[in-house]
């Protein structure tokens, strides 16, 4: 039996950057970062869109995700002179109907007030902007000028993995299948190859296995995974200008060298949890929902050819779509780090930099996170995010 200061289930982008950050704020104890798929082939990490935004409409997500690029700016000095991850700063455009132009004004309100470098523009000047968009049942859009845009996901966690292996965590492929739980307290992690680690603080950051984690220590966490469809398919034209698009219907579209990704406009309502192990692509949304739509947003992609597609699950946590963050209000030793709901790549290294800071300090330093504490999941308390794509 061993026995670490922490240890971490989940060692994809959010395990990982609490590990890191963990060290950077001066733990010396021994940790642990337990992952069950080391190749990282099924993890919602690298079969993301990989994308990062300030276009939430909460001030507490957009200061984690502007963290992030904040790191990114210094990426060479944080991680050295080779660190690429290949960020692309084209910019996010989130298109609103009447309907939802007020939502829209009143996020942008909320974005500037962070100091995000976001415009919000009619139907003419996005036209104007964007020749080859058509405005039909758009009646403005926000238009991401700097700090948003795509970037390489392997390649980011790949950083923060190599960091690991010379700050002495120990990382372990395997897959957690109990909790031993004492009272108000876990006391370690039995893994599937049989070992036993005693632990002082567990972190769940187990992505969308993350709910059946926190069941392992007899807590509820309604985080499961959802499944998302991305496809990957070739036009005519090339729009080296298009930024990530997002219509109003929630179908989006980037550019990726001479193709282009899409996705979106799955039907949340009555929405399941998914099968863990489906990855299999639903090609009935793109012929039944995303094609139309990117005909009637680009009238150029009427004539489009899918060529591969790819499935991921998001980290959906079924109470408000935000993350669960710090730990459980009575088993203190249980720490989260959940429910990202899709945009937890771009907010990693801020939650790692969070829970690291209560660990060692006792509190919140950089970022206040105390509104994504599990106390309104105990609640039933909604902390929404109203712009989940």
């Amino acid at each position: 039996m061993s026995r670490y200061d922490v240890i971490i289930i989940g060692g994809a982008i959010v395990g990982s950057s609490v590990a890191y950050y963990l060290r950077e704020e001066g733990f010396a104890g021994s940790i642990a970062v337990i992952e069950r798929d080391p190749q990282f082939a099924q993890a919602a990490t690298t079969l993301s869109m990989a994308s990062i935004r300030q276009q939430f409409s909460i001030p507490e997500n957009i200061r984690l995700s502007m963290f992030t690029l904040g790191l990114f700016r210094r990426l060479k000095e944080e991680f050295g002179a080779d660190a690429d991850i290949g960020f692309r700063e084209g910019g996010y455009l989130i298109l609103a109907s009447a309907e939802g132009l007020p939502v829209l004004q009143e996020n942008h309100r909320t974005q500037l007030a962070e100091g995000a470098d976001i415009v919000l523009e009619d139907p003419d000047a996005l036209t104007r902007r964007f020749p080859w968009l058509s405005t039909e049942g758009v009646a403005g859009g926000a238009y991401g000028r700097a700090g948003e845009g795509w970037f390489d996901a392997h390649a980011m966690l790949g950083l923060f993995r190599k960091a690991l292996k010379a700050r002495n965590v120990d990382l372990i492929s395997a897959s957690v299948v109990g909790i031993t739980r004492n009272g108000n307290r876990v006391d370690g992690v039995t893994l599937d190859n049989g070992m036993t680690l005693q632990g002082g603080i567990v972190v769940n950051a187990a992505g969308p296995n993350g709910g059946k984690v926190a069941a392992l220590a007899g807590i509820d966490l309604p985080v499961e995974p959802r499944k998302r469809t991305v496809f990957v398919f070739e036009a005519r034209e090339n729009y080296s200008d298009m930024p990530l698009l997002v219509d109003p219907g929630g179908v989006y579209v980037r550019p990726e060298g001479s193709v282009y990704l899409t996705g979106g406009g799955e039907n949340h309502e009555g929405e399941r949890a998914a099968d863990p192990n489906d990855f299999d692509p639903d090609w009935s949304l793109f012929e039944d929902i995303i094609w139309p739509s990117l005909a009637l947003r680009v009238p150029a992609f009427e004539a489009i050819k899918a060529t591969r597609a790819w499935a991921g699950h998001y980290d959906y946590n079924v109470l408000d779509q935000n993350a669960v963050l710090g730990p459980h209000p009575d088993v203190t030793n249980f720490l989260f780090a959940n429910g990202f709901s899709g945009h937890g790549l771009q907010q990693a290294p801020a939650a790692g930099r969070a829970i690291a800071e209560l660990v060692v300090h006792g509190a919140y330093r950089t970022i206040d996170c105390s509104a994504f504490g599990y106390e309104r999941i105990a609640a039933g308390r909604a902390f929404r995010e109203l712009n989940v794509i």
